[in-house]
């Protein structure tokens, strides 16, 4: 639709995305990946590596940036803990990654559904790991507990943009709302807390850089920041092509305040390379 920079053509297709998908549609499961047209699914699929997408693929909410369709969702399948447990299994997976669209039509916005997934795992498939990327939980911690207390080995909730373009990219959500969310979270104690944002909506550098200062001061041990590449035409437009320059700066900024683990580039995405990332940070705590 635009004409992409250098740095932003030519993605290697590493394998044929049929096996996988073929698995996740037997198990009638979803994946971000494909719902919201990720740019690394070649990439991911080919190692087996997917994030499962629970609790439907409609969302109450409309973020303008989102590719996932909006609308009134189907209840909850009761079987989708044990049929996600069975697709981990079957995919070999070591890290199982569990997002799921906004369900604020919920009276638990999702989050016993989330817990159920991560027991499920964690009693089928011991040997893996857990990382859930959820939504606000409209700030409920009662709700969050609740995930919490299932406990995932990482814990994710995106911030997604600068404060500024809250109101034209997430007009339901909130940033103070995220960031108490995420130093809850940490307060908890337990996981590993993480969050990611992405450049090219219409941020300055001066806003993202303190976005990068209020992520330290929520206690966050991880973060991911990608460049916005427009789903469909349905979606805003992108404002900027950031250069790879700027994101190894912005790196630099975080791990410079005291950021635990920072992965940024145009392709990164929340769930990018989750799993190593999580060893990493193990091997760190070993060594």
């Amino acid at each position: 639709m635009e004409r992409l920079p250098v740095w932003l053509r030519n993605r290697r297709e590493l394998s044929s995305l049929r096996d996988v998908r073929l698995r996740l549609r037997k198990g009638r499961l979803s994946t971000v990946c494909e719902e919201a047209r990720c740019p690394n699914i070649s990439e991911c699929f080919s190692r087996n590596d997917a994030t499962f997408l629970i609790l439907g693929d409609i969302c109450t909410r409309n973020c303008t940036f989102c590719s996932v369709r909006g609308g009134r969702p189907s209840l909850p399948d009761p079987d989708e803990p044990v049929l996600l447990a069975e697709a981990a299994g079957e995919l070999g997976l070591r890290h199982a990654v569990i997002t799921s669209v906004t369900r604020d039509d919920l009276i638990d916005e999702g989050a016993g559904h989330f817990a159920a997934c991560i027991k499920e795992v964690n009693i089928r498939l011991p040997g893996i790991s857990v990382e859930v990327l959820t939504p606000d939980f409209s700030g409920r911690t009662e709700l969050l507990d609740i995930v919490l207390e299932a406990k995932p080995d990482v814990f994710g909730h995106n911030l997604e943009t600068v404060r500024s373009l809250y109101g034209t990219i997430r007009p339901e959500a909130d940033l103070d709302r995220s960031l108490a969310v995420l130093d809850a979270a940490n307060r908890h104690g337990g996981p590993l807390v993480k969050t990611g944002f992405m450049v090219g909506l219409g941020e300055s550098e001066s806003q993202i850089e303190e976005l990068i200062v209020l992520i330290k001061e929520a206690h966050v041990d991880i973060l991911t920041i990608g460049q916005y590449l427009r789903p469909t035409r349905k979606q805003v437009p992108v404002s900027k092509y950031w250069e790879p320059e700027a994101f190894a700066a912005w790196a630099g900024l975080a791990k410079g305040l005291g950021i635990r683990y920072v992965i940024a580039s145009p392709f990164v995405r929340s769930s990018y390379r989750a799993g190593s990332i999580l060893e990493e940070i193990r091997e760190q705590d070993r060594r």
